[in-house]
């Protein structure tokens, strides 16, 4: 899709680095996005913590230790950040408004979900659009309700339609932009090489590892858990729980790694035979689920939030009613009956990041155009 070319701010969540291995999925697709964007030849600078690097694209580290920002991590059901962590997020979104607004732009993208970074972004001249990477949040909601009010209100958009209706709720959304992948560039198999289960992602209460554990064990499967810790006391319970039941006498072994590199996950997810998605919110898309049809490689998960979305039921996937633990066991079987080269077809023809590239463009237009 020809567009002419923009000055482009990407501004990432400060909790983490841009840096392999990336805590989550908003932060892998953030990269994929500012280099493809570069590709097209727009002039792309992205704003984001202390020790982010992004290949062939501008980075501006905004002074700030990620640590310094732990204690505002998204935690469902946990306690809004305190005061203290409040004023560290704020004086560090306050800086990074400070450090667009003395460059020339022509649309700031926000992908960062705190208050403070919603706050400053409505300070800037420049457009400004809000994707909303998270559930829906009342405290996130009243910010950008004021953000409305302000002489700059944003554009917001959602990950996937279930997501953005719920947030309607609260607030106008304006467009929903789909994460994609490079498809192309992640190789899959066409048979799957092994009976052994995959979870990947944060260790921590919404992405749903301890049932992962649970379903694969029902299944009698062999399953690799990896990914970062990110919620210290969740990551314990999963140790704890591994401790409780030796690896010899369960009924099928857990093996657990850190946060993998991504072509090193690529790698595991294409020699497992499933990829397990049991998340215990409202998933806002499920980029866990979309890698792992691109390596070709079905998944088995909860029917929540976005995830039918990235997936084909019964194609791609098999989906269960949310926590249906033993349902899910019953669907690792009848996930190795589905076809791999459907997994990978579905990734071309539907989370190819070309395409969300394009929507990205055209909402990056709309911002532009409103502001006439």
């Amino acid at each position: 899709m020809a567009q002419s070319r923009m000055r482009i701010a990407l501004v990432a969540p400060l909790i983490a680095p841009l840096a392999e291995p990336q805590l989550g999925g908003v932060q892998t697709f953030l990269v994929d996005l500012a280099r493809g964007l570069t590709r097209r030849g727009h002039g792309v600078t992205v704003f984001a913590a202390r020790g982010s690097r992004v290949e062939g694209v501008t980075v501006v580290e905004v002074g700030v230790d990620a640590a310094e920002l732990s204690a505002t991590l998204v935690r469902p059901g946990g306690t809004p950040p305190d005061d203290d962590a409040e004023a560290r997020s704020a004086e560090a979104f306050a800086a990074t408004a400070a450090l667009i607004g003395s460059r020339d732009f022509d649309v700031v993208h926000n992908h960062a979900f705190d208050v403070p970074a919603i706050r400053h972004a409505a300070t800037l001249a420049t457009p400004v659009v809000h994707t909303l990477h998270m559930p829906v949040d009342a405290r996130i909601g009243a910010a950008l309700a004021s953000a409305q009010t302000s002489a700059n209100p944003p554009l917001v958009a959602g990950v996937s339609e279930a997501q953005a209706g719920a947030w309607r709720r609260l607030v106008p959304v304006d467009a929903v932009l789909r994460p994609g992948l490079p498809v192309d560039a992640i190789p899959w198999r066409a048979t799957a090489p092994s009976t052994r289960l995959l979870f990947a992602g944060r260790f921590s209460l919404e992405k749903g590892a301890l049932e992962a554990v649970a379903i694969a064990r029902a299944a009698r499967r062999r399953l690799l858990l990896c990914g970062p810790g990110y919620d210290p006391e969740y990551a314990a319970q999963v140790r704890e729980l591994l401790e409780e039941s030796p690896l010899d006498l369960l009924p099928a072994a857990v093996e657990v790694l850190p946060a993998l590199e991504r072509r090193a996950l690529w790698l595991e997810m294409g020699g497992s035979a499933a990829v397990l998605c049991p998340p215990a919110w409202e998933e806002p898309f499920g980029m866990v689920a979309a890698e792992a049809n691109a390596c070709g490689t079905p998944v088995v998960g909860f029917r929540r939030g976005g995830l039918p979305e990235v997936v084909d039921d019964d194609v791609t996937a098999i989906l269960v009613a949310p926590g249906d633990v033993a349902g899910a066991a019953a669907g690792v079987r009848r996930a190795d009956q589905l076809s791999r080269v459907a997994c990978r077809r579905h990734a071309e023809e539907n989370l190819d990041l070309e395409a969300t590239l394009d929507a990205h463009e055209r909402v990056y237009l709309r911002a532009v155009g409103a502001r006439g």
